[in-house]
């Protein structure tokens, strides 16, 4: 197998609680992945997991706390000056909400010539080509001289993957970018995604609290509980057969249209309410919800073991020694 775009290895990231001296939310915690290019990480978890602090962490929006995150195996958390100014070109960020991601104050035309002033691109006729790019994600040359409230929600998401791709990165980490929209147009704006990366040859980590959107989107899987990754592999193989009680779990909370794959899939009820980032369960943190609890569980933590050729799980059930 080629090397990865992107490796990240022992990242970690808190956060110090405000009035206090000592405590701090462990948003992610020891977290070690890869990314190859051309294909797509999906990253899934509930709400508080962390998985859009990891997403932006590896774009350095957030300063990790420890760990590295290599870039065609430069550690970026090192880089200064142009060969930074290199990285932020080569990756770029899709955020949640196009309502808060663009500038009300700037048209569409001043929003995306911004990045090609910023990274010194030069073009005979700046005009002309973003028509061209325009009409590449759906939108017209009547949409370049408005403003971002003259626009609707999908219309505004599409300006914000534009901006993202305009300076044609290797890497677009996608923060839940369907999760504003009415469902029609994530299906429009999802199509979209994907054709942009088969044009382009794009590399998505993409975000997302909804194992459907994620599994449609990506190769591969990786499943985020309480700062950590508890499973990541095959995307197929996870939403027919997940190993993990938590993916069991994420996968039992949706309705499966397939009744064969309804039939085969294991029931997990979880139990009580998730714990605190700040002072996370000693051992395993799924075990206080988990019904397959052991011993072990309660006080050493499961490594991320290989069960069968890339995937893997944490979780003494799966783990030796």
């Amino acid at each position: 197998m080629s090397s990865p775009l992107l490796e990240v290895l022992d990242l970690k990231v808190y956060f110090r609680v405000r009035g206090s001296l000592f405590a701090k939310v462990k948003a992610v915690d020891n977290v070690s992945l890869k990314v190859f290019k051309g294909e797509t990480l999906g990253i899934v978890g509930e709400s508080g997991c962390g998985k859009t602090t990891l997403g932006k962490t590896i774009l350095l929006l957030n300063k990790p706390t420890s760990g590295k995150i290599l870039f065609e195996g430069l550690d970026v958390v090192k880089l200064k000056g142009r060969k930074l100014l290199e990285f932020r070109r080569n990756a770029q960020m899709v955020f949640q909400d196009p309502h808060t991601s663009l500038n009300p104050r700037m048209t569409i035309a001043e929003t995306l010539l911004e990045p090609l002033r910023e990274h010194k691109v030069q073009l005979n006729d700046y005009e002309e080509y973003l028509i061209k790019e325009m009409e590449s994600v759906g939108l017209g040359s009547e949409h370049l001289y408005r403003y971002p409230h003259e626009l609707s929600g999908g219309q505004k998401q599409r300006v914000a993957i534009l901006r993202a791709i305009i300076l044609r990165p290797k890497l677009i980490v996608l923060d839940e970018p369907t999760s504003a929209l009415d469902v029609s147009v994530q299906a429009q704006i999802l199509e979209l995604l994907r054709d942009l990366q088969r044009n382009h040859n794009l590399t998505y980590v993409f975000i997302s609290h909804d194992i459907s959107v994620v599994k449609y989107m990506s190769n591969r899987i990786a499943v985020m509980y309480l700062g950590k990754i508890v499973e990541i592999g095959n995307s197929q193989k996870l939403y027919e057969k997940p190993l993990h009680p938590y993916s069991v779990m994420l996968l039992s909370s949706i309705p499966i249209p397939d009744p064969l794959v309804s039939r085969s899939r294991k029931k997990v009820i979880p139990q009580g309410e998730p714990p605190s980032p700040i002072n996370p369960p000693p051992g395993c943190r799924f075990h206080p919800r988990c019904p397959y609890t052991m011993d072990i569980c309660k006080t050493k933590e499961p490594p991320l073991t290989e069960v069968e050729p890339g995937y893997y799980v944490a979780c003494w059930l799966y783990a030796h020694g």
